[in-house]
């Protein structure tokens, strides 16, 4: 299935999880948000699955000065 990363279309499995798409795009597991839809998903829900069609937004934590 389909689904929007951060503007660009990503085939992905149709039962793909948070988490899963995390380990597909080879993202560290700290350090990052993910919102699906505009609604951030807490990391203890990234078991949850993304739904056919999701637009994903997955930013990095950074620090400034």
């Amino acid at each position: 299935m389909t689904i929007t990363v951060n503007g660009d279309d990503t085939e992905v499995a149709v039962d793909v999880t948070v988490a899963g798409l995390v380990v597909q795009l080879d993202l560290p597991q700290t350090g990052i948000a993910v919102a699906v839809d505009g609604f951030v998903v807490p990391q203890g829900d990234w078991g949850r699955s993304i739904p056919i069609g999701a637009r994903v937004d997955i930013v990095t934590a950074v620090q400034g000065g």
